[in-house]
C-alpha cells in the first residue's frame, strides 16, 4: 500500500537519461559514430533493425565515452549526496547499456547497485518497472524520472520524484500517487534554444558577400543588390547548417571548454536528435535556393565553402596552422562568392588584403584560447587543437605580422591604377591606414591581456571602438568616391 510520505528505507532508484544527466547516451553514441563514421549510417539501421538491444550493445563496445564531461543536471546530483549522507540505498536504472551505465556509477561513486539493458534485456518502461517489482517489490523504492515511458515505473513505485516534466506529464504523475521532488530546470522554448544553436548571430560574418557590391560601386543596381541579398541569405543557412554540425561533432570537447560548455548541445538543453535532422535540413533548403536563384559559379563557391568547413569541423581544425589558413580561406570564399552572385570580378588587392587580415583575425583566436590554457595551468596540446601553450609567442608574432602586412596591402592599393579608376581621390584612402593599424593593434593589446572573446567578429560586433572606427573607414571611402 502507498502512504503520502516518502520512507528513509525505501531505496532510491534514479533514471539516467534525462533525468540524472541531460541528455540520452544512446544518441550520445550513435552521433559520435557517424562524426567518426559518416558513410555507415546503413550500419545503425541494420542494428536496429535486430532490436534496440543490439544498437546500444554495439554502440557501447565501439565508443569511448567520456562521462566526466557529461552535462549533469546538478540540482539532481546535489539531492542525491545528501540523501546518500542520510544513508539512503541509491540505484541506478536505466534504458542505457550496462557499459555505460556503470562507467556513470564509477564516475559518480553514488548507488549502491545497478540496473541497466544488457545483451538479454532492454531496461526501458515496462521492463524495467518488472525489474524492480522482482528486485524491491511494488511500491517498495521510490524513483525518479523525466518521461512519459517512466509512467509505467511511477505507477508502481512509492513515491515518484519527477525532473523536467511537461505540465500534463506532471498531472499525469500526480494522478497515480505521491509526488516529492520536482526538479525543473527552466528550459528556454525549443525555438528559441535552436536559433541560439544556429548563432544567428554569426550571420554578421556573411555580410562579406556585399563586399564587392560595395568595392565595385555596383550598390545602385536594384538586380544586383538583390543577389547579394539572396547570397547573404544562402550563405546563413549554410553557415547555420555547419554551425549545428560542428557542434555535434565537438561536443565533448565542448564540455571540457571554459565557456563553449554553455552552448545548447553541450549543455543539454538541445538533443542531438534535433541537431541532426536539423543542419541537413538547413543545407538542403540553402542548395535549393542557390541551384534555383543563383549562378553556377555561386554555387560551386558555396559547395567548396561547405566542403572546406566540414573539413575543418572534423580533421583541419586539430592541425596546427592549416587550422587558421583554413579560417582566413573561408572568410575570403564568402568575398568571392558574393562577386559571383553579381557577375564581378574581385581585384588581386582584395583577395590578398582579406587573406592577410582575417589570417590575424584567426590567430587571435587561437592566441586567446591558448592564453586560457596557459592560465589553466595546462601544458601539451590543447584538446582538439594542434597547439600547446608554449607556442604563444609565435601566433603572437604571426599574427601581429599578418594584420600589419594587411594595412601595407591596402597602402599599395592606393597607389594603383584602378583606385584612381574607381576613386575620385584616393589619396584620401591614406586616412584609412593608421585607423586599422590603431584597430589591429588594439585587438591584439587586449587579447595579450586576456579579454578577447573567443571571436575576435563577435567581440568587433560588441566593441564601440571597433564600431567607430569602421564607421569612419567607411566615410573615409565614401570620401574618396565624391570629392
Amino acid at each position: 500500500m502507498r502512504s503520502n510520505t516518502a520512507l528513509i528505507d525505501h531505496p532510491l532508484v534514479v533514471d539516467l537519461d534525462g533525468t540524472l544527466i541531460r541528455t540520452d547516451l544512446l544518441v550520445e553514441c550513435a552521433s559520435k559514430f557517424l562524426i567518426r563514421h559518416p558513410f555507415a549510417f546503413f550500419q545503425l539501421a541494420v542494428w536496429l533493425s535486430r532490436g534496440k538491444v543490439t544498437l546500444k550493445s554495439e554502440l557501447a563496445r565501439r565508443i569511448e565515452f567520456d562521462v566526466c564531461a557529461l552535462p549533469y543536471n546538478l540540482d539532481v546530483l546535489d539531492w542525491l549526496r545528501s540523501e546518500k549522507l542520510r544513508g539512503r540505498h541509491l540505484v541506478l536504472a536505466t534504458a542505457s547499456h550496462r557499459i555505460l551505465a556503470d562507467q556513470v556509477a564509477a564516475h559518480l561513486n553514488l548507488f549502491d547497485e545497478v540496473l541497466a539493458t544488457d545483451d538479454g534485456c532492454n531496461l526501458a518502461a515496462s521492463a524495467k518497472a518488472e525489474a524492480l517489482i522482482a528486485r524491491f517489490g511494488e511500491y517498495g523504492y521510490d524513483y525518479v524520472g523525466n518521461d512519459w515511458p517512466d509512467l509505467e515505473v511511477w505507477a508502481k513505485s512509492q513515491t515518484s520524484h519527477v525532473v523536467d516534466v511537461s505540465g500534463e506529464l506532471l498531472a499525469q504523475t500526480q494522478a497515480l500517487g505521491p509526488v516529492g521532488r520536482v526538479f525543473s530546470s527552466q528550459r528556454k522554448p525549443l525555438v528559441q534554444t535552436l536559433i541560439q544553436a544556429m548563432r544567428v548571430h554569426q550571420w554578421m560574418k556573411n555580410l562579406l558577400v556585399f563586399v564587392p557590391l560595395m568595392a565595385a560601386h555596383q550598390y545602385l543596381d536594384s538586380q544586383r543588390d538583390i543577389y547579394s541579398v539572396l547570397a547573404f541569405v544562402i550563405f546563413s543557412l549554410t553557415a547555420s547548417s555547419v554551425y549545428l554540425l560542428n557542434d555535434l561533432a565537438d561536443v565533448q570537447d565542448d564540455r571540457l571548454h571554459v565557456r563553449k560548455c554553455n552552448r545548447p548541445f553541450a549543455n543539454g538543453s538541445l538533443s542531438l536528435i534535433i541537431g541532426w535532422f536539423a543542419w541537413p535540413s538547413l543545407l538542403l533548403m540553402s542548395a535549393l535556393l542557390s541551384l534555383s536563384l543563383m549562378p553556377a559559379l555561386f554555387s560551386f563557391c558555396l559547395l567548396v565553402y561547405f566542403l572546406l568547413t566540414v573539413s575543418y569541423s572534423l580533421h583541419l581544425k586539430q592541425l596546427a596552422v592549416v587550422d587558421v589558413l583554413t579560417l582566413a580561406a573561408l572568410y575570403t570564399l564568402r568575398i568571392i562568392a558574393g562577386a559571383a552572385a553579381i557577375d564581378v570580378s574581385v581585384s588581386f588587392w582584395l583577395l590578398l588584403f582579406s587573406m592577410f587580415v582575417f589570417l590575424s583575425l584567426a590567430l587571435i583566436k587561437r592566441y586567446s584560447e591558448l592564453l586560457v590554457a596557459r592560465g589553466a595551468g595546462k601544458t601539451g596540446a590543447l584538446r582538439g587543437r594542434g597547439y600547446e601553450p608554449e607556442d604563444l609567442a609565435l601566433v603572437s608574432s604571426l599574427g601581429g605580422s599578418s594584420g600589419f602586412i594587411a594595412v601595407l596591402v591596402l597602402a599599395l592599393y592606393i597607389q594603383d591604377g584602378q583606385a584612381a579608376h574607381l576613386y575620385a581621390t584616393p589619396q584620401i584612402i591614406w586616412l584609412a591606414c593608421p585607423a586599422l593599424l590603431f584597430w589591429i593593434s588594439r585587438a591584439w593589446l587586449i587579447a595579450h591581456r586576456g579579454r578577447m572573446h573567443d571571436d575576435p567578429i563577435v567581440f568587433a560586433l560588441k566593441d564601440r571602438v571597433s564600431w567607430g572606427i569602421g564607421v569612419f573607414m567607411v566615410a573615409v571611402f565614401v570620401l574618396a568616391r565624391i570629392l
